[in-house]
C-alpha cells in the first residue's frame, strides 16, 4: 500500500478529485488503483486569504508500489503494510474469570479484547448504566443533587462520555487504529478514522459505549454497574479476588486470580484502598487551571480570516503553548469548540470544571483549558497520595469560592490579569450550567498557577489575535486533567501483587480517551499471555 501525502483541495472542491491528484502525482492512472482510501483530512489555514483543504490517501496497485515510493521522500509517499489488528493467542490456562474494575475507555477496550477470545470477563462499574447516568448528571446540574458514584467524573463509558469526546493524542501505538475502528464499529461517525481533528460529540458517546457493553454481553461478558470495589483480596503476593458493594449496600466476594484496575483518575477512594493494601505507587506531576471562555465567532475569525463563517469549515479550534526559557510553560487543553463548561464534581465539597462540546459544535462559546503542570518537588511531602491531596485543596477552595453549592467561581480575564476580583460579567456569557460566582482565581489556584497563566494569556494573545478578550471568562478549578499517582507495574503489567494489572488514566499510564484506550488492549494482551 501507497500512502500519500499533502494532497490540496480547494474548499468545496468534491473530494473524488483526490484519485486524479493522487494518480497523476505517481504517474499512473486513477483505474490502476485497486483500492483507493482518504487517510487524513485536515484544514490548512496558515494564509488566511486562501485556506485550503489537504488529505493524505491510501492507495494500492497490483504491483510496482516499492519502486514507485523509492522516487518519492518518504513524507510524500511511503509505501506501507495496511494495518490490521489480529487478536494474541490466549495462553491463560485459569478457568477463573478476569475482572476489569471500571467501564471507561480503558475497560470497555480491555473487555471487548478478552470477550473477543473467549475470556468471558466480569467488568465492574461503580457508577450506573449511560441512560441512569445522564439522569444523575443532569439532576446535579439543574437541582446540585451530587451522586458521588455516578457522575462526570463516574459511570458507563468514564470521564470522556461528558466531554467533546476528542480523540487526538500524542502517542504513536498502532492499537491507536483499532481504537478508531472499534468506535466507528460501535456507531462513532466514520470520520474519525481521517479527520485531523477527530471527535465524537457527548450527545454520540453514549451510543457508542451502551453497543461496546451490548458487544461485550454478546460474547459472554458481564457488566455490574453501581458495584464499587472496596477491597483487594490477596494472600502471599498474589490475587484471590476482592470484594465489591452494590448499590444497596450490600457487600460481596469475588473470586479471581486475574483484577485488571481500569478506575479512572477520580477513583481517590480506591486508590487509597489499595496503598492500605501494600500497593506499590509513587507521586506523579499533574496539571491543574481553569477553564476559558471565548466567543466562538472570535475564534473563528482569528483562525479562518474572511472564511470564518463559511459552514464548511465547521468550528475553528486552537492548541497552543507557551514555554518561557527560564520560566514554567502554561498550555491549552481539551479545547471545546462551540461547547459548553461543565461542573464536574465527584466528591462533596469539591468543585471541578470541565469542558465538552456536542457532536454538531454549533455552540455560542468556545472553551478550552489553560493547565500547569506541577510536579512532585511541589507536593507538601513525599507520600504517594500528596497529589491527591493538594487536588481536594484546590477543589475545596474552589467550592468554597463558588458560595458552597456547587456554582463554579468564575473570573473575567481583564480582573484576573489585572490581579483583581471580579464582582460581574461581561459580554461573554457563561455556559457552566450549575451558574457562576464571580471571584478571583487567586483565592483558589496556588500562586504558580496563576502567575503561570497569566503569561501564558499574554502570549496566546500574541498567536491568536484576542485571546485576551477582557470579557472572556475564566471558571475554575480545571484540576482532574491527569492523575497525580502512577500505581507501578512491571513488564508483565502486574503490580507488586501478582495477578492485579494496573491500567489507563487512574493508574498513570494515559492522558484521554485513545491513550487510556491503547492502554486496555495492551492490558488485556498482557492477560492472555499469562500462562500462569
Amino acid at each position: 500500500m501507497l500512502r500519500i501525502n499533502e494532497l490540496a483541495l480547494e474548499i468545496g472542491e468534491p473530494t473524488e478529485h483526490l484519485r486524479k491528484a493522487a494518480a497523476d502525482l505517481i504517474g499512473v492512472k486513477p483505474e490502476d488503483f485497486t483500492s483507493f482510501e482518504v487517510a487524513r483530512e485536515s484544514i490548512d489555514s496558515r494564509k488566511r486569504s486562501h485556506i485550503k483543504m489537504v488529505y493524505s490517501v491510501d492507495v494500492e496497485l497490483e504491483n510496482g508500489e516499492e519502486d514507485i515510493a523509492a522516487r518519492f521522500p518518504v513524507n510524500k509517499v511511503l509505501y506501507k503494510e495496511r494495518y490490521r489488528y489480529v487478536l494474541p493467542p490466549v495462553k491463560r490456562t485459569s478457568q477463573l474469570r478476569p475482572v476489569i474494575v471500571g467501564f471507561g475507555p480503558a475497560g470497555m477496550l480491555c473487555g471487548l479484547i478478552l470477550a473477543k477470545c473467549g475470556l468471558k470477563p466480569i467488568i465492574l462499574e461503580r457508577g450506573n448504566d449511560v441512560e441512569r447516568r445522564q439522569q444523575d448528571v443532569s439532576r446535579f446540574w439543574t437541582q446540585r443533587k451530587l451522586n458521588t458514584n455516578s457522575n462526570v467524573q463516574f459511570g458507563e463509558g468514564g470521564a470522556g462520555t461528558f466531554s467533546d469526546g476528542k480523540l487526538t493524542t500524542g502517542i504513536k501505538d498502532s492499537r491507536c487504529r483499532e481504537v478508531f475502528h472499534q468506535l466507528v464499529q460501535h456507531g462513532a461517525p466514520e470520520e474519525i478514522l481521517y479527520s485531523a481533528r477527530p471527535h465524537i460529540g457527548t450527545d454520540k458517546l453514549g451510543g457508542v459505549v451502551k453497543n461496546i457493553r451490548e458487544d461485550i454481553i454478546e460474547m459472554g461478558g458481564e457488566v455490574r454497574f453501581g458495584c464499587r470495589m472496596t477491597d483487594l483480596i490477596a494472600v502471599n503476593g498474589f490475587v484471590h479476588g476482592l470484594t465489591y458493594e452494590d448499590a444497596n449496600g450490600s457487600q460481596t466476594d469475588l473470586e479471581t486470580d486475574c483484577i485488571v484496575l481500569c478506575i479512572g483518575h477520580s477513583a481517590r477512594d480506591t486508590v487509597e484502598m489499595l496503598y492500605r493494601n501494600g500497593i506499590r505507587m509513587e507521586q506523579k506531576a499533574f496539571s491543574v487551571g481553569t477553564r476559558i471562555e471565548h466567543p466562538q465567532e472570535l475564534i473563528n475569525k482569528a483562525q479562518y480570516g474572511a472564511y470564518w463563517n463559511d459552514p464548511r469549515l465547521g468550528a475553528a479550534d486552537y492548541k497552543l503553548s507557551n514555554h518561557p526559557l527560564h520560566g514554567r510553560g502554561g498550555y491549552t487543553f481539551c479545547m471545546c469548540p462551540g461547547g459548553t463548561v461543565v461542573a464536574a464534581s465527584s466528591e462533596e465539597g469539591g468543585m471541578v470544571t470541565n469542558g465538552m462540546s456536542e457532536y454538531a459544535r454549533d455552540g455560542e462559546n468556545a472553551n478550552s483549558a489553560i493547565l500547569v503542570g506541577i510536579e512532585p518537588s511541589y507536593f507538601e511531602d513525599d507520600h504517594p497520595l500528596s497529589g491527591i491531596a493538594l487536588q481536594r485543596q484546590i477543589e475545596r477552595a474552589g467550592f468554597r469560592a463558588g458560595g458552597g453549592d456547587y456554582t463554579a467561581p468564575a473570573q473575567l480575564v481583564g480582573d484576573f490579569m489585572q490581579g483583581k476580583p471580579s464582582g460581574h460579567g461581561g459580554a461573554v456569557r457563561p455556559t457552566c450550567p450549575t451558574g457562576v460566582c464571580y471571584s478571583d482565581a487567586d483565592s483558589v489556584l496556588p500562586p504558580l498557577v496563576t502567575g503561570t497563566i497569566r503569561e501564558a494569556i499574554a502570549a496566546f494573545d500574541k498567536k491568536l489575535r484576542g485571546f485576551a478578550l477582557p470579557d472572556a471568562v475564566l471558571t475554575f478549578p480545571e484540576s482532574r486533567s491527569s492523575s497525580p499517582i502512577r500505581i507501578l507495574r512491571d513488564e508483565f503489567f502486574q503490580t507488586n501483587v501478582r495477578g492485579l494489572y494496573p491500567c489507563g488514566e487512574g493508574a498513570g499510564y494515559a492522558g484521554g480517551i485513545v491513550s487510556a484506550a491503547v492502554d486496555g488492549i495492551r492490558c488485556a494482551e498482557a492477560v492472555l499471555s499469562d500462562e500462569t
